[in-house]
């Protein structure tokens, strides 16, 4: 039972098996009902269950998170969203670890049986077993970050909320995120008219980091009305930021991107090399959800809502 979103951490810290997400599910149903708000869980299929917390149709803003707990074969996913050269770099390093490796073990199955078709085999069986590790191997079991971040801080803009604004806000929880944007993905086809219009706030990896960015989809930078809003909840409390991505080059593979109106948020640290990086998700290393992050953004987020006639 949930008394407060931070419970989460040390009561449902792993949220990847069919029992763990369905525990998960019906500690948010009850928490949220008794906050006064209509909770229901859509299912799809793939087995894709979507916590819906608040009216989807009516509400003029979903504030999302996925709440799926990503698999982990230690290799972190690291996310430099303004840096494409060190992104590309990344990417093409993980492919070539798994190039690597399937090489060898067709090769060692060449040295001992000399069979050229069953050395290719096994290193096609090598390269394709990892990939399907990464997706679908042993859950992360510290995700602090990825994603318990999001889901606290959709949970506790959901408890702070005045009720006068329940209304307007629908609160979102995806499932299957991490294998490939499933969830949100069903989410969108069973929504389709409401999310045409409606601003999607989409929280992942929120908890590491003193810069907190917003990166609004193409089609939203030029409703100049909307980047306004947001611009006006931007702003510095110590020495933590939030503040809007306006122009150039960015990547943030999330769930924002299945919606016209997306909005993706997500925490970084600054180097001078990477720029904004975030480097410890899929790994044993996410450790960190810093409460302040969550309170900044979910007094932002109600400040958005709020003031929007």
């Amino acid at each position: 039972m949930l008394t407060q979103p931070m419970d989460i951490l040390q009561q449902f810290p792993i949220r990847k098996s069919k029992e763990q997400k369905q525990k998960f599910r019906d500690a948010v149903k009850a928490y949220t009902t008794q906050l006064g708000y209509p909770c229901k869980i859509e299912t799809g299929n793939r087995g894709t269950c979507n916590v819906v917390i608040g009216d989807p149709e009516k509400a003029e803003y979903l504030i999302t998170a996925h709440y799926d707990t990503p698999a982990s074969i230690g290799l972190p996913n690291i996310i430099t969203p303004k840096n494409l050269l060190f992104y590309l770099f990344w990417q093409i390093f993980i492919v070539g670890i798994l190039i690597v490796l399937a090489v060898a073990a067709g090769y060692l199955v060449w040295h001992f049986t000399g069979i050229d078709r069953l050395a290719f085999l096994a290193g096609y069986a090598v390269y394709m077993g990892i990939l399907i590790l990464m997706l679908f191997g042993p859950a992360n079991k510290n995700n602090a970050n990825d994603n318990t971040s999001g889901v606290v801080t959709v949970l506790e803009t959901a408890r702070t909320l005045p009720e006068n604004l329940h209304s307007k806000v629908c609160f979102v929880l995806f499932d299957m995120e991490e294998r490939g944007l499933v969830g949100s993905s069903l989410y969108r086809k069973s929504h389709k008219n409401a999310t045409n219009n409606q601003l999607i706030l989409n929280l992942d990896c929120v908890g590491d980091g003193d810069e907190m960015v917003m990166f609004p989809t193409k089609k939203l930078k030029k409703d100049e009305n909307i980047m306004a809003s947001l611009d006006r909840i931007c702003g510095h409390n110590g020495n933590k930021i939030l503040s809007l991505h306006k122009k150039g080059f960015y990547v943030y593979p999330s769930d924002q991107r299945n919606f016209p109106k997306g909005v993706g948020i997500a925490a970084f640290k600054r180097s001078k090399l990477l720029g904004l990086y975030c480097d410890k998700i899929h790994t044993k290393l996410d450790t960190t959800l810093d409460q302040t992050n969550v309170n900044i953004l979910r007094a932002a987020l109600t400040t958005l809502v709020a003031n929007d006639k």
